[in-house]
C-alpha cells in the first residue's frame, strides 16, 4: 500500500510487491538522475517491464514523477483509492489472496514471475509442470470437492 511519495529506492521497493494499492495522493518516480546517479536497485529493469520503454525512459532520464492515476493507467499499480481507504483496500486484497490454497498461490506466483525471465515456450513449460504438480496435492482434491459441494475450501497447504 502506498500513500504519499514512492521515489527512488521507495519506488524500487514498491515494484518488488506482487500487488500495489495506492491512495489518490501517491506519487511514483525514479529521481536519481537529478542527483547525478541512476536507479541501482532494479529501477531501470522493473520500471521498464511494468510501464513500458517510453514512460520508463521519461521517468528515469528526466526524474519526472507520475501520480497514482498515471501509475494505474501505465500498469505500475493495481488500484487507486481515496486516501482514507488505501490501507483497508490493501488488507482486503491480501485477505483474498490468503484465502486461496497456499500451494496453488505459490506456484501461480512463480509462474507469473517466470514470464519476465524466460522465453514464452519455457514459461509455458514451467506453468504446465506446476499445473500438473498441483493435481497431486491434497489442496487440489479439497478445492474440487469444496466446489462441487458448494462450500468453502479448508486448505492444508499439502
Amino acid at each position: 500500500a502506498v500513500s504519499g511519495f514512492a521515489l527512488g529506492g521507495g519506488c524500487e521497493l514498491t515494484m518488488l510487491c506482487d500487488m500495489i494499492v495506492a491512495s489518490e495522493t501517491a506519487k511514483f518516480g525514479q529521481p536519481e538522475i537529478r542527483l547525478g546517479v541512476m536507479p541501482g536497485a532494479g529501477g531501470t529493469q522493473r520500471l521498464t517491464r511494468a510501464v513500458g520503454k517510453a514512460l520508463a525512459m521519461e521517468m528515469v532520464l528526466t526524474g519526472r514523477f507520475i501520480n497514482a492515476n498515471e501509475a494505474f493507467q501505465a500498469g505500475l499499480i493495481n488500484k487507486v483509492v481515496p486516501p482514507e481507504l488505501y490501507l483497508d483496500e490493501a488488507l482486503d486484497m491480501a485477505e483474498k489472496v490468503a484465502a486461496m490454497s497456499p500451494l496453488a498461490s505459490q506456484m501461480a506466483k512463480e509462474s507469473v514471475l517466470k514470464a519476465f525471465e524466460t522465453p514464452l515456450s519455457e514459461g509455458l513449460q514451467f506453468e504446465r509442470k506446476n499445473f500438473y504438480m498441483l493435481f497431486a496435492t491434497e489442496d487440489q482434491k479439497e478445492g474440487m470437492a469444496a466446489f462441487v459441494e458448494k462450500r468453502k475450501a479448508d486448505w492444508k497447504g499439502k
